[in-house]
């Protein structure tokens, strides 16, 4: 009987997760409009067509630490162009390569690069690791009344492996190695296609939560977790990708320190999904976020078929990377990570995509080991990059 009771228990503590949290006006977080620099696409040149040899990998790690990616030099302006051109992939095999030019842009005043040292920043000893912090506080969304529901239903899963979130009518961010190694595009990116969840026939099961049995013993403090009836009558529904985006960033750097700044790529679908989907933000400072506390759901491996959601609290940061704790699988890499703040426009409180997950760190530091997830944050000047490749114009991209 134990199990059953703890239903009435979880319920109301699944109430009070999702309850708009009470704040007085003034104390409210919220997001601040700010205007963004202009990245506005130049020249466009054909490519070789790429191989499509390597598998995806699921996951990336870095030699770069925290304090390493503090260090590295700013990039020049010059630089960024560089960084920020893309190519762009075709379903049918065409590749090219776009330049960028950047306007409205002052690296004096942006947040989006802090100053370091112009010395060869220092590696540290690096080692794989399970991407699960002591107990797993991973939750498993089940049951079409949640799957289907905002934000959950923003979660996409990509037939190379990983997860993605739909950030337009057709387009779906994620991670650029989800698609491409750093030297070519990985099996399948081709034919790449992005599942949507759906109901098989009419479900007549209740929607539930299916909880960790560490974190659920945690709640009820007992030894038998509640484990509610799991959804078998979901499946995806596959829509193929018309063309792919990725920063020459992530394509020149993947094999250096900074190429893991630019992880990150956007699909366009060929039809619309018709589901509605998460807007972009450029991503604040995490002492800004409520309770300093990021979200992201995906597909982690380990949990064949279900959608698997986390938050927990943001650590460390760079100007464009956010190192956190949040439990995660491979599979899980390319989810959208994002926050929930007040829009004193709107006058309601609004989710925003402001990162990508990425990967798993596992660091030497002055002896002591140290493991991070990370995640790319959106700066202004990725903010302005993928609102381009969505909108096709920057007018509509000036404000983040």
């Amino acid at each position: 009987m134990r199990p059953r009771a703890a239903l009435p228990r979880f319920s109301s503590i699944l109430f009070l997760l999702f309850l708009p949290p009470v704040f007085s006006s003034s104390s409210r977080p919220q997001w601040v409009p700010q205007r963004v620099p202009v990245v506005l696409a130049q020249q466009t040149e054909a490519r070789s067509a790429p191989h499509f040899l390597s598998p995806a990998r699921l996951d990336v790690s870095s030699p770069c630490d925290p304090e390493c990616h503090k260090k590295a030099p700013r990039p020049s302006y010059w630089d960024l162009r560089r960084l920020l051109a893309y190519e762009t992939l075709n379903s049918d095999g065409q590749l090219t390569e776009t330049a960028v030019a950047i306007y409205g842009y002052d690296p004096n005043t942006s947040p989006a690069y802090s100053s370091g040292s112009s010395g060869k920043a220092q590696r540290s000893h690096v080692r794989r690791k399970r991407q699960i912090f002591g107990h797993d506080g991973r939750f498993s969304i089940s049951g079409q009344n949640h799957l289907l529901k905002y934000p959950f239903s923003v979660a996409v899963k990509l037939s190379t492996g990983c997860s993605g979130t739909l950030v337009g009518d057709r387009h779906v961010l994620t991670a650029a190695h989800c698609v491409h190694d750093g030297k070519n595009y990985v099996k399948g990116a081709q034919k790449l296609r992005v599942g949507f969840l759906k109901t098989k026939h009419r479900d007549t099961q209740a929607s539930s939560f299916d909880l960790s049995s560490n974190f659920t013993n945690h709640v009820e403090g007992g030894h038998v977790p509640y484990a509610p009836p799991t959804n078998d009558k979901m499946k995806f529904q596959w829509i193929r990708a018309k063309r792919t985006h990725v920063p020459k960033g992530w394509i020149k750097g993947n094999a250096n320190d900074i190429g893991m700044d630019y992880d990150y790529a956007l699909l366009e679908l060929k039809k619309p999904h018709k589901r509605r989907h998460m807007k972009l933000g450029v991503s604040p400072p995490a002492l800004r976020l409520p309770g300093r506390r990021v979200h992201f759901s995906g597909f982690d491996n380990d949990r064949s078929g279900k959608l698997v959601y986390r938050f927990c609290r943001a650590g460390e940061e760079t100007s464009d990377l956010l190192y956190q704790h949040c439990d995660a699988q491979p599979g899980a890499s390319g989810s959208g990570v994002y926050a929930r703040m007040w829009d004193g426009r709107r006058r309601r409180w609004e989710r925003k995509v402001i990162g990508v997950f990425s990967g798993h760190q596992w660091v030497e530091r002055q002896g002591a080991s140290q493991e991070f997830n990370v995640a790319v944050r959106i700066t202004p000047l990725k903010y302005a990059q993928i609102c381009y490749w969505i909108k096709g114009n920057f007018v509509d991209c000036r404000e983040g």
